[in-house]
């Protein structure tokens, strides 16, 4: 097989997790002997600087004209049986799907967040879980200015569901949606997308670290500083856990403040910053716990993967997909979302109870090991191309 593998990437300057999942996603492909054509977009590239060329985004990323024309002398040339794409908004737009469909080719969509249910991407408004624009049109956005908070910009994002929408790209020029969980699944069928073409596969890890000891008498949360994450959640939790500290790594428009916070209330607090990659896995190894305090619908959070792959459990908030990543009892604790006397009280009786600890730990990575694997993930997706193969062939017989 051969596999046309796409991604937009996020700006330099605030990379995405949907980036990693590319590269990891193209090495696994590699891995088994799948022949990968790479076609690559990069937001640095985007000109906004004056109004002509923020009005020429817009109309690209409803359908880009130079889109559909690479990418259909790419197939020509390279002919690809399936295009596999991951972020498409705003360079590569819709019109990959068409150039994709026009020239033979079946496709696969990998939904990282809810953008085409959502004009905000991630159904959060002020710090909150918000379902405003699911199943509608999308006006709510446009009061609410979600993109970005300019109505301008909003508008944008609006116009490209709408368009497409109303041509049915979405329910018809895609073969096989990828969801990360069940429950974005669900969430993605009640905002319009069909629910026959939607499976689910969650993200994996490349490489599994070895488990670590759990013996650095501290918790971690690994993420950005900001409040749909639960960071103040967290903060204020930790004025009532006793005996343990907490590292922080990660950065983000809280951290000054928060830091401010945890000085004056001399918490036992550790901010570490930024932290490579290496260093994080040796950190969430050694802690007794991780927390994930998230107040908004989280798609599958790389930070779960790492700790289940190190052995250690997880407290999170009870909300969205990490309510079914998270198996309470098992790999971890859940605890009521934006509380943080709940937060502390499920802490504290796990860091009592070090037998409790160490079985989670055992669970915590044969969990990983069962369901997170890369090659657990291989056959998964394989399976979705199948699919969407399957799907395409099947449309083109009832065209002829």
């Amino acid at each position: 097989m051969k596999v046309l593998l796409a991604h937009d990437y996020y700006r330099s300057a605030a990379p995405s997790g949907e980036d990693a999942v590319f590269r990891n996603e193209r090495a696994l492909l590699d891995d088994h002997g799948i022949e990968v054509v790479v076609y690559e977009r990069f937001n640095d590239d985007i000109d906004d600087s004056t109004v002509a060329a923020r009005v020429r985004l817009a109309l690209d990323a409803a359908w880009s004209r130079r889109t559909y024309e690479e990418l259909s002398a790419i197939i020509r040339d390279r002919r690809p049986q399936l295009a596999h794409f991951h972020n498409t908004f705003p360079v590569i737009s819709p019109s990959a799907y068409a150039a994709c469909q026009d020239n033979g080719v079946a496709v696969v969509q990998t939904l990282h967040n809810y953008r085409l249910i959502c004009p905000g991407a991630l159904l959060v408004r002020d710090g909150h879980p918000c379902e405003d624009c699911v199943g509608t049109s999308l006006r709510p956005a446009l009061r609410h200015r979600c993109y970005r908070g300019s109505l301008s910009a909003t508008g944008a994002v609006v116009w490209m569901l709408a368009r497409n929408r109303g041509r049915g790209v979405y329910r018809t020029l895609v073969n096989r949606y990828i969801a990360m969980t069940g429950f974005a699944a669900r969430k993605l069928v009640a905002g319009g997308l069909p629910s026959s073409r939607i499976q689910v596969k969650p993200n994996f890890l490349a490489k599994a670290p070895e488990p670590g000891t759990g013996e650095g008498q501290y918790a971690i949360y690994v993420g950005r500083l900001s409040d749909e994450k639960g960071i103040r959640t967290l903060v204020a939790a930790w004025e009532h856990v006793k005996g343990l500290h907490l590292k922080i790594a990660g950065d983000g428009p809280l951290r000054r403040e928060l830091e401010d916070h945890s000085r004056r209330k001399a918490l036992p607090i550790q901010f570490l910053g930024f932290v490579p990659q290496a260093q994080v896995l040796d950190l969430v190894g050694r802690a007794e716990m991780q927390i994930v305090p998230s107040e908004c619908y989280e798609g599958f959070p790389m930070a779960v993967l790492e700790a289940y792959a190190c052995g250690t459990p997880v407290v999170a908030s009870r909300i969205g997909s990490l309510e079914e990543i998270v198996l309470d009892g098992q790999s971890g604790v859940t605890f009521q979302a934006a509380n943080p006397s709940d937060l502390a009280q499920k802490v504290a009786a796990l860091h009592t109870d070090p037998p409790r600890l160490r079985t989670m730990r055992v669970a915590s990575r044969a969990l990983f090991d069962e369901k997170y694997t890369a090659d657990r993930n291989y056959a998964l997706l394989m399976d979705i191309y199948g699919g969407a193969l399957q799907d395409f062939q099947a449309a083109k017989g009832e065209q002829q």
